[in-house]
């Protein structure tokens, strides 16, 4: 098993200069969940670097309320440095922990290029490639009142439509190499009438580029209270050839390798015999059958 989706602080709190320990003490519980390799994956948004690249992309957005949600949470969050964490990745490795070095990079409509350009020349391992906002609407960010007023304004249907596009545009950038928890759209557990029409375009968008789909036990924890993606995207996903990762998106120590039995079934269930990992951004295959830690 792997634990591809890995978090090292939690949302809005700053790094301490823990980076290796974290890690370390993140490997021990993976391996005692069976996992055999981890990937820390820090949200780009979180650097400061991505903020003199990509800030205030929320400025066209028409609603004032959306506006300043997220141009208040990007400020939370945008105070790290990215060569920093780049090294302390590094560290872990040449230290022999199991770890590959990785980031969760949003989708920005029309900007994809310019995220490219800012990840030149980084030596990543692995790029997860999410959606968590239409425009200024932070949707998975639903305990904020702004979040939720809008999610009840649009209604299932129009939400998972503008996810769906974005994740499409997202995959055809070619930016990334696995979609992180796929169907995020359903994280408050509205559907529209008919989600396979969503799913299969999902499942088109990951085939044609050709990128590895997660599966997390992130869901588990929100109040879809399921794991991401649903079953019916996961059986499109092994139809059309799409490898997997596992991932928890564990953004404290507790959470890592959350469930990762329960993800195994998952995968198995579906007909996957083998998970996909990768090395300098070029995947290799990991047997299910391996369940325990090696030396990275």
């Amino acid at each position: 098993m792997l634990d591809y989706h890995l978090h090292l602080w939690p949302h809005g709190r700053r790094s301490e200069g823990e980076t290796v320990d974290r890690l370390a003490a993140y490997c021990e519980r993976a391996g005692a969940a069976g996992v055999s390799e981890i990937a820390v994956t820090e949200h780009l948004f979180r650097f400061s670097q991505a903020d003199a690249v990509l800030g205030g992309f929320w400025d066209d957005d028409p609603d004032p309320a959306l506006r300043a949600f997220m141009a208040a949470y990007w400020a939370d969050h945008a105070h790290e440095d990215l060569d920093a964490y780049v090294e302390a990745g590094l560290a872990a490795k040449a230290a022999g922990l199991p770890v590959v070095l990785g980031l969760e990079v949003d989708h920005y409509a029309g900007r994809m290029d310019d995220v490219r350009a800012l990840l030149a020349g980084f030596p990543f391992d692995v790029l997860l490639g999410s959606v968590h906002w239409l425009g200024a609407w932070g949707f998975d960010c639903y305990e904020d009142h702004a979040v939720a007023a809008e999610w009840d304004r649009r209604g299932a249907e129009a939400a998972w439509d503008g996810y769906t596009a974005a994740l499409e545009e997202l995959a055809s950038s070619g930016v990334c190499d696995v979609l992180a928890h796929p169907d995020l759209c359903m994280v408050t557990g509205r559907f529209p009438e008919v989600p396979g029409e969503y799913y299969d375009r999902m499942a088109e968008a990951a085939a044609s580029s050709g990128m590895a789909a997660e599966v997390s036990s992130a869901g588990w924890r929100k109040p879809v209270g399921q794991a991401y993606p649903a079953p019916d995207l996961l059986r499109r996903f092994k139809e059309r050839g799409v490898p997997v990762t596992t991932a928890s998106d564990a953004h404290t120590l507790p959470e890592v390798a959350e469930r990762s039995a329960d993800l195994r079934a998952l995968v198995e269930a579906a007909g996957y015999t083998e998970l996909t990992a990768f090395t300098g951004r070029v995947p290799r295959p990991v047997p299910l059958a391996a369940s325990t830690m090696v030396d990275g």
